[in-house]
């Protein structure tokens, strides 16, 4: 399979159709390559229209998805950006490559192993640094943080992230019931408040992670 082309197809077939023009996010996915961040049973799909499925019931978000959720932060160079449940690590590659300082953070050893080593394949040493605890935590050792991504579905968006954004920072994120009928956000900090803004219609599978724990029924 020639991956350079089928890069460039992504880009030109997906993404620009998709209203995805921010100029940092297009170099990003035009440039990296995104089978680096599958195990090599998986890489002849990396570039499909489609979520690629992961240990854990996880997935590699489909090229659309993640591009317009990296879009909605607007990347820029020198921006602090936290990343959480960074699975195989291509959304913080993505915003590593567009000039952001990343922290990572993954729970699953084996998923956190693969971004390991993709981040080596494709990255500076440096650009993305991986972090251990809970995703619903964040990572306040690091903020504030000019940019916050949740790669996947969540229920809510916990009160510790939003209070670690900076003032004018953005946080991107799936919201839904683990249906995968979800609806990206965009959230800012403006004088102390976040506010969460629709963005638009994204499925994407829930993360375990960030769902409230089961209550018992008597």
């Amino acid at each position: 399979m020639d991956y350079a082309d089928a890069r460039r197809r992504m880009v030109d077939g997906q993404l620009r159709p998709s209203r995805v023009t921010d100029p940092r996010v297009l170099e990003a996915m035009r440039t990296l390559p995104r089978e680096a961040f599958l195990p090599p049973p998986l890489q002849s799909r990396a570039y499909a229209d489609e979520d690629v499925p992961l240990p854990g019931g996880r997935a590699l978000l489909k090229p659309m998805a993640i591009a317009r959720l990296l879009q909605l932060l607007e990347p820029r160079p020198g921006d602090r950006g936290l990343v959480l449940c960074t699975g195989t690590g291509y959304g913080a590659a993505c915003l590593g490559h567009a000039g952001v300082r990343v922290v990572a953070m993954e729970a699953d050893s084996g998923l956190a192993g693969l971004a390991r080593a993709a981040w080596a394949a494709t990255l500076p040493a440096g650009m993305v640094r991986l972090e251990a605890g809970s995703p619903t935590a964040g990572h306040p050792a690091g903020a504030p943080y000019d940019l916050i991504l949740i790669e996947g579905e969540v229920p809510e968006i916990p009160a510790a992230l939003a209070d670690q954004l900076a003032e004018g920072g953005r946080l991107a994120a799936v919201l839904g019931e683990g249906r995968r009928q979800g609806r990206a956000v965009l959230g800012r900090r403006i004088g102390g408040t976040v506010s969460l803004v629709p963005a638009f219609d994204c499925a994407a599978p829930a993360l375990p992670e960030f769902q409230p724990a089961p209550s018992f029924v008597f």
